[in-house]
């Protein structure tokens, strides 16, 4: 891998990993196009990962101060009080959020990722996730008042996301998609979506870090991985600010369409 491949894809993967148009998706199709070999590059997507990881730590910055917070007051470390227990709340519906991902990750993984990885199905899936994106919009109008966050609302978004294990399938696009199905808004919605990405990133990451240091270590030259994790970290950091400002008054229907335009290219590229 070159500096400009590591700089694109480093890019790429920053973008799409919180836009909700599927990161693994558009690997897939960039890595592609590059002509690139995905098993050779596992050490470059824990940077990466790390990087888009690094991008909600900074955004939401205040929020996993809090979470931090409500963790050590439950413990008895701070002085409780109705901040850190809202806050303690979250880190209950992470939790719950968090655990239907690992445990398809753990068992299932492997065979989603052979069976689905090409772009003949990351075209169908984006397919699929766009008409969910269009659907969710018009349920959500449906309610008459916004819904809370509760367990078994974070445990629903929680199986969306392990939905998203599917290359193709947006984990931030199904997660908020869900919410909004639950009347929960699209803010909102987006908020829980990038607090519920930490653990399951870091774990993505750390898991495939583990895998690669048990394969040989890393593969790559020093350079083209920082490069990779510093485009990865702020072009992550710019398109979560995006689609947090872009939520507040737009739909999801525009990302639909994208998912449209994308998934019938890369279906008929993939049959050429």
């Amino acid at each position: 891998m070159n500096y400009l491949e590591a700089l694109i894809l480093g890019i790429l993967q920053g973008i799409t990993e919180f836009l909700p148009i599927s990161s693994s998706g558009h690997l897939v199709i960039g890595e592609s196009l590059l002509g690139l070999n995905v098993e050779a590059l596992k050490s470059f997507d824990v940077v990466v990962h790390l990087g888009t990881f690094s991008a909600i730590i900074i955004y939401f910055w205040k929020d996993v101060v809090g979470l931090f917070k409500g963790l050590f007051a439950y413990f008895g470390f701070m002085k409780k009080n109705t901040h850190n227990k809202e806050y303690q709340s979250l880190i209950v519906y992470i939790i719950i959020g968090t655990i239907p991902a690992v445990l398809v990750g753990l068992f299932l993984e492997e065979p989603i990722d052979f069976l689905f990885r090409n772009t003949l199905y990351v075209g169908f899936w984006m397919i699929i996730v766009g008409e969910v994106f269009l659907l969710a919009e018009i349920v959500f109008k449906k309610f008459k008042k916004e819904g809370e966050m509760n367990w078994k609302k974070a445990l629903i978004i929680g199986i969306a996301q392990s939905v998203a294990l599917i290359p193709g399938v947006s984990r931030s696009g199904s997660t908020i998609a869900t919410g909004l199905f639950q009347g929960i808004n699209r803010e909102k919605a987006a908020r829980f979506s990038f607090l519920l990405a930490l653990p399951a990133i870091f774990g993505a990451g750390l898991l495939t870090g583990i895998k690669e240091m048990k394969a040989g270590g890393i593969d790559l030259e020093f350079l083209p991985l920082l490069i990779g994790f510093i485009s990865a970290m702020v072009a992550g950091f710019a398109s979560v600010y995006f689609l947090m400002k872009f939520l507040k008054k737009h739909s999801l229907n525009v990302f639909a369409y994208y998912l449209f335009a994308i998934g019938g290219i890369s279906i008929i590229v993939s049959l050429l």
